[in-house]
């Protein structure tokens, strides 16, 4: 029963670990901007979220006890592969970040972030309304 509570709620947990480790990756952009030599980074958000919903399958061990406890399988949602930003208008100094592509990013991931939240909101409300009826 609490496998499928938990498969219920796997997407929105995984898309809100990701926006979150993707808000501080750019906040650490924006919080560089100043620093020679600095360059920004991210990671592709779509193919990072596909790379972790496609890898979370259980992993059985054979056991010689049925105490015996089973492995998680641990994805490290917080090691996708982190890419360079192609700059558009170099600096003199060698820093990357461009305060507003670092901005949009920013607050579109804010958006999102809310928007992954509030689906969690309502998944948690029908579920309780499924529950007590009410």
């Amino acid at each position: 029963m609490l496998g499928k509570i938990d498969d219920y709620f796997r997407n929105q947990e995984t898309a809100l670990k990701m926006r979150s480790y993707r808000q501080e990756i750019l906040a650490s952009n924006i919080a560089n901007a100043d620093t020679p030599n600095y360059k920004a980074r991210d990671f592709d958000f779509k193919a990072a979220y596909e790379s972790a919903r496609a890898g979370q399958q259980t992993a059985t061990l054979a056991t010689s006890n049925a105490r015996h406890l089973q492995p998680s399988l641990t994805i490290d949602l917080f090691a996708p592969e982190l890419k360079y930003r192609n700059e558009r208008q170099p600096s003199i100094d060698g820093n990357t970040v461009e305060m507003d592509t670092e901005m949009k990013e920013f607050t579109d991931n804010a958006i999102r972030y809310q928007a992954s939240v509030t689906f969690l909101q309502r998944r948690i409300e029908s579920m309780k309304t499924a529950l007590t009826g009410q």
